[in-house]
């Protein structure tokens, strides 16, 4: 499907990133870590990577103001424990993690941990509520394409968004390709698109796909959804509401899908290097 986006708006935010302070773990400033020179929240960190703090309604209004008005890439990063831990360990991941133009805490481990360093968030913002809050926002204006998921499920997720919210779904393409020999393919069919909004749902590995590829898949803004897609389609249904708000929603899919278990190591790790940082307020190191 092919159609015009319409309408313009300001990202809700309170700094310009060359104000950032610098990573505590690198000392490069954003400017020298290759971020871009637009308006963004003010940035913490956790363990290292970077977190805006930014609640669900400013993540929204960033996200819709760029999508709307940026001729640049901008890649959003939807930060979890699982995700940090990854990091760690892989360089490359860590590089694309920090170059992230916005980065929410989509985890309430992340939420905790930057509390632990004397940064209390305005709140967390999970991946599928920033995405059925921007299409709620500015549905209508965006020209979104859908990457991910089993074969089907990105054109059950489009056609949903278009439903309910009247996106303009510009394209789809399930998620089960090769990285490195079909990229090129993907690629070229989500920059002939022209589309405002990326929605990549490939799971493990997502961030460091729209990093390398950033310019090439031609988006305004791009952001790793993980299981959003399946959300949308109506595969996954989400946890009642009050895990949510407590925080525990991910306990909660850990717990009744099996498939997850193998998670918990990682968010295990996660705790410990956090406990492990000392005092709070004091700089969060690797």
């Amino acid at each position: 499907m092919n159609g015009s986006g319409a309408g313009a708006g300001a990202p809700d935010d309170t700094r310009l990133l060359a104000d950032r302070p610098p990573d505590p773990v690198t000392g490069a400033s954003a400017a020298e870590a290759g971020a871009r020179p637009t308006a963004a929240p003010e940035r913490v960190f956790v363990l290292g990577f970077p977190v805006d703090v930014v609640d669900l309604r400013g993540a929204v209004g960033w996200v819709a103001g760029a999508a709307l008005a940026t001729e640049d890439p901008r890649l959003v990063v939807t930060l979890n424990p699982e995700i940090v831990v990854q990091g760690l360990a892989d360089p490359e991941l860590a590089a694309a993690l920090r170059s992230a133009d916005l980065s929410v805490a989509d985890g309430v481990g992340v939420a905790l941990a930057a509390r632990r360093g004397g940064h209390r968030l305005p709140g967390r913002v999970p991946g599928v509520d920033l995405v059925t809050g921007l299409f709620r926002e500015a549905g209508p204006s965006l020209r979104v394409y859908f990457l991910g998921a089993k074969p089907g499920v990105a054109q059950r997720a489009a056609q949903e968004a278009s439903r309910r919210f009247g996106v303009t779904v510009v394209g789809h393409h399930h998620g089960y390709f090769d990285r490195v020999a079909e990229a090129s393919e993907v690629c070229g069919a989500v920059r002939a698109a022209n589309a405002d909004l990326l929605l990549a749902g490939l799971g493990e590995g997502q961030e460091l796909f729209l990093s390398r590829h950033a310019r090439a898949l031609g988006a305004k803004v791009l952001i790793g959804v993980g299981g959003t897609l399946d959300v949308l389609a109506g595969e996954v249904k989400r946890m009642p509401a009050w895990t949510t708000r407590l925080g525990v929603e991910w306990l909660f899919r850990v717990t009744l899908d099996r498939r997850r278990w193998k998670r918990v190591p990682r968010l295990a790790k996660f705790l410990w290097l956090v406990a492990r940082q000392g005092r709070p307020g004091a700089a969060l190191k690797p």
